[in-house]
């Protein structure tokens, strides 16, 4: 196969801060992209003007660049999802404006991608740093959790059944084809644009990952959404939170993903959907048992329990702890 055209989509909104080591990593990437599609969310500081020179910069060095600046902000879904429409490469690679690539990032990307036809949806580790670069002593993975099986099981094209229990794909370490854009925009309510990706490209394709840090990934106090390795201390007052709003939340945002699978007309589609509905069906109990006094809540638990639905769903006996214990 020929090498497959890359296209960045990176959405800034007043990043001054840490946008100059991100875009200079652009380019030096081993293997220059073939466009970077910007979309600046009407900052007010100096981005623009960062952003101004990095094109030229970028135009210099034979990379297309397609700057847009919304007079309205969009926020930040809207504004990648905006930048995804635009860009034009048959390969796709999501762009925070905080962080910094490796130089090796496109090269061992796009290979993999020319190499695997099938691969739709490829993302990677990522080394946690502090607001200066430091690093956390902690990668992404770890952060994450990923456990050994659920790794086997990517790796072995069930990536779904991942996807089944949550979230693992984080967009600055992702990349996919340009018919994953397709299929998948809009980003459906309530949805964040990689969290939807990443569930849409597993029903859909192969999802897969490199196990190795391809970014510094950098943690702040304006991240819109951060990354921490959790403790025992997190994870006890995780135990006690109120959780009903929140699965409540979670079983509407599985009732459109279910919707959307039933009707996109995908190869398995209609069975993705189907186990959606059983998801999303076991998030509305558990928002029943946190109504019921605490004592009343053992049966419907250990019917859940029973059934492996903490299992397949949660953390297992976490997530049978959370409801026994947690107040609505």
């Amino acid at each position: 196969m020929t090498q497959p055209r890359l296209s960045i989509v990176i959405c800034t909104y007043n990043g001054a801060a840490y946008l100059q080591p991100q875009l200079d990593s652009l380019l030096a990437q081993t293997r220059l992209p073939d466009e970077i599609v910007i979309g600046d969310d009407g900052s007010t500081d100096a981005t623009p003007e960062i952003l101004q020179r990095f094109a030229e910069r970028a135009r210099h060095a034979g990379i297309e660049v397609r700057l847009r600046r919304n007079p309205a902000n969009l926020g930040y879904v809207e504004n990648f999802s905006a930048g995804l429409r635009q860009a034009g490469g048959d390969v796709l690679f999501l762009c925070d404006q905080d962080d910094v690539w490796r130089p090796d990032k496109l090269a061992s990307m796009a290979e993999r991608f020319r190499a695997d036809p099938s691969l739709l949806l490829l993302h990677s580790d990522a080394r946690l740093v502090d607001a200066g670069g430091e690093s956390l002593g902690c990668s992404l993975f770890d952060a994450l959790q990923l456990t050994a099986e659920e790794k086997q099981a990517i790796h072995a094209d069930r990536a779904f059944e991942v996807v089944l229990r949550r979230s693992f794909v984080t967009g600055a370490t992702a990349a996919f084809r340009r018919e994953l854009v397709e299929l998948a925009l809009p980003v459906a309510q309530d949805w964040i644009h990689d969290e939807w990706l990443a569930a849409v490209a597993a029903a859909a394709g192969r999802v897969d990952f490199i196990d190795e840090p391809l970014i510094d990934y950098r943690q702040h106090d304006a991240n819109q959404i951060g990354m921490r390795r959790r403790t025992l201390a997190m994870k006890w007052r995780d135990l006690l939170l109120p959780r009903g709003r929140l699965l409540s939340d979670e079983a509407g945002r599985l009732r459109r993903l279910e919707a959307f699978l039933a009707e996109a007309g995908l190869r398995d589609g209609v069975e993705r959907a189907v186990q959606i509905r059983h998801k999303r069906s076991h998030f509305e109990r558990r928002v029943a048992i946190g109504r019921l006094p605490r004592l009343r809540r053992l049966l419907p638990v250990l019917h859940e329990a029973r059934e492996g639905c903490y299992g397949l769903y949660g953390t297992g006996g976490r997530s049978v702890l959370r409801d026994l214990l947690r107040h609505d």
